[in-house]
């Protein structure tokens, strides 16, 4: 089923979604190269703490119980470990954060890029910053979850990227996944209608290469298939009367 929030909730889980925007920014500033993704992660669990918010876990990996975030390195397209790994000029570092604030929850995503980066990266970060802002703009009421889906989906296409088949979104709320699922592409006019009270997030992940992935040894993390390069980007909003409220800003 799909909850409807009042405004009252809302407002609830916009302190949440400060919570998680106030982690990002700050991992985000601290980003680079020499620094281990173990100290990225503590300062985030830090700033979490500061906001009383508390994390949540993201990744299924054993070596990340009780991780603050999911960090995410050049090939790693799911269950980034923050480990002793270290940093290195020329890194794409996918930043994913869950949190909850007095029983509701928000979560965001971004990417940065570490010291001198790549072209063909920088215009792959874009991509899904742009994607993300595309299906935002189409988050209006009278919509459907099709049209947020295409908006994803075009424009990783348009790239030439790939597109993993759980990257999208879903509802978000007392629960950190909820109904609905939003598909990475989709067509649209199909699915769900958009009403005011949903609460969304979106997350589209977009791989430079193709739409391959494998497991790597440790059995949890999910790497690309051909070890090309992954960006993705995320936030957590509610549709209302007047179109996307984005509550992790």
């Amino acid at each position: 089923m799909i909850e409807l929030r009042s405004t009252g909730e809302l407002d609830a889980l916009g302190e949440a979604g400060r919570a998680v925007a106030a982690a990002l920014r700050a991992v985000r500033t601290h980003a680079r190269a020499g620094v281990r993704l173990s100290e990225l992660d503590e300062l985030a669990r830090a700033v979490l703490c500061e906001h009383a918010a508390v994390p949540l876990p993201l990744v299924g990996h054993p070596r990340a119980a009780g991780a603050a975030i999911s960090a995410s390195v050049n090939d790693v397209v799911a269950h980034g470990v923050a480990d002793a790994t270290r940093l290195t000029d020329g890194d794409l570092l996918g930043i994913d954060c869950l949190a909850r604030v007095d029983g509701w929850c928000a979560r965001a995503a971004t990417t940065v890029g570490i010291g001198t980066v790549d072209p063909q990266d920088l215009t792959l970060m874009q991509t899904a910053h742009q994607a993300l802002d595309d299906a935002i703009a189409a988050a209006r009421p009278g919509r459907r979850i099709g049209d947020l889906s295409h908006a994803l989906g075009v424009v990783a296409r348009s790239g030439g990227y790939g597109i993993p088949a759980a990257s999208g979104g879903h509802g978000i709320g007392r629960d950190p996944r909820e109904e609905p699922s939003v598909p990475g592409e989709g067509r649209p006019g199909r699915g769900a209608p958009l009403r005011p009270g949903m609460v969304l997030l979106l997350r589209p992940v977009l791989l430079a290469g193709g739409d391959e992935v494998c497991t790597a040894e440790d059995g949890c993390t999910v790497l690309t298939g051909d070890g090309s390069r992954v960006a993705r980007a995320g936030h957590t909003l509610a549709i209302t009367d007047h179109g996307a409220r984005v509550l992790t800003t």
